[in-house]
């Protein structure tokens, strides 16, 4: 092998490798914090909205684990130009394999026999048992784990399928309709799916929390994808300066063929 292409080579291996960073950091982050649904109203301040609907009353409460889940999204779009659906569905199917590991890992730590003294030192005057709470937040997260792995991997399949559908029709023009897009669609199987499952037939919610909870998600993602797009046009632009001109109008296009 040359040494023009080791370097090629090295490039491309390097960008993949931070883009599989970005993408199962976040993911996992996700994961883990989803178990907490925060208010909305009540964090910037106001009354809940308590607004009255079809389906039952609507609050604007929302899965923590959202917060961050547009940069997932953004990353396997990123990816999707560069290395097409294939690194898309490695990508993904290594994120759900590392996510599923994890949480293996917590599950087994909250059957570990506490300290006396770690309990004693964190009850307080309100005899706050730790070790309860620790593997309740954790053990919830099981839960929520089987409805995100299942959804996490339907729409990013679904998103990486849009994003090339896209993209044929377009002719790799308008990198921000590809992107918002796939998005848009895939998102919208994600949060429903997600809470369904968790929350609804692992959980004891109600239909109205479920429908009102995953809508609030599926907006926050759909500005999330809207807001952000000028975040994938710089991405393009640096990531483009680092492979270089032709290495990146090469992995575009091998990309736009799969």
């Amino acid at each position: 092998m040359s040494i023009e292409a080791s370097v090629i080579n090295t490039k491309r291996t390097k960008l993949y490798i931070f883009l599989l960073g970005i993408f199962l950091t976040n993911a996992l982050v996700a994961e883990i914090i989803g178990v907490k649904i925060f208010s909305v109203e009540k964090t910037l301040g106001f009354e809940p909205l308590h607004l009255q609907t079809f389906f039952g009353t609507w609050d604007l409460n929302q899965p923590a684990g959202a917060l961050n889940w547009p940069f997932v999204f953004i990353t396997s779009d990123i990816i999707n130009e560069y290395f097409g659906r294939n690194g898309v569905r490695k990508i993904s199917f290594l994120t759900a394999g590392f996510i599923a590991y994890s949480f293996i890992i917590i599950y087994g730590a909250t059957l570990l026999v506490p300290a006396d003294f770690w309990l004693s030192v964190n009850e307080g005057n309100d005899h706050f048992n730790i070790n309860e709470a620790f593997s309740k937040i954790f053990r919830q997260g099981l839960g929520i784990i089987t409805g995100s792995l299942s959804a996490f991997l339907i729409s990013q399949i679904l998103d990486a399928y849009v994003f090339h559908s896209i993209r044929k029709v377009t002719k790799g023009e308008r990198i921000w309709l590809r992107a918002t897009g796939s998005t848009l669609v895939s998102q919208l199987i994600d949060s429903f799916v997600v809470i369904g499952i968790a929350f609804v037939l692992f959980g004891n919610w109600t239909v109205d929390q479920w429908i009102s909870t995953s809508l609030n998600s599926y907006l926050y993602k759909f500005v999330s994808a809207i807001v952000m797009t000028p975040l994938i046009y710089a991405a393009h632009h640096l990531i483009d300066q680092y492979l270089g001109k032709d290495l990146a109008a090469t992995l575009t296009q091998e990309a736009s063929k799969q």
